[in-house]
């Protein structure tokens, strides 16, 4: 499973339970019913995320979410040992923001 079917999965958990809203479209997604036309819930996005797309986390704000995705990473060859660095993936909990919890990189307020 990609990190972004892992987000907007817990997206939709989170817009049921009415922690965050929708973004006022509709999306179609395919369950054991078939296909169904649902609210598509509000962008939630980690800290690293939002950094690289110009913006920061307002102060004092908390996340709406906490849950493990996937991380990729490279590993060097251990002491001695001669080659390529070694990569590998492993899940990682990461901290989630909505777009109402961010501002552009050098604004006030």
């Amino acid at each position: 499973m990609t990190n972004e079917t892992i987000i907007m999965n817990h997206a939709i958990q989170l817009m049921e339970q009415g922690i965050i809203g929708t973004s006022g479209r509709k999306i179609k997604i395919t369950t054991a019913e078939g296909e169904q036309l649902v609210d598509e819930p509000e962008a939630i996005h980690t800290f690293q995320w939002w950094k690289k797309h110009g913006m920061s986390v307002k102060k004092g704000e908390k996340a709406v979410a906490a849950f493990p995705i996937w991380k990729h990473t490279t590993r060097k060859p251990k002491d001695g040992d001669e080659g390529e660095p070694e990569e590998y993936m492993f899940m990682k909990l990461s901290h989630f923001f909505t777009a109402a919890q961010v501002k552009p990189i050098g604004a006030t307020a």
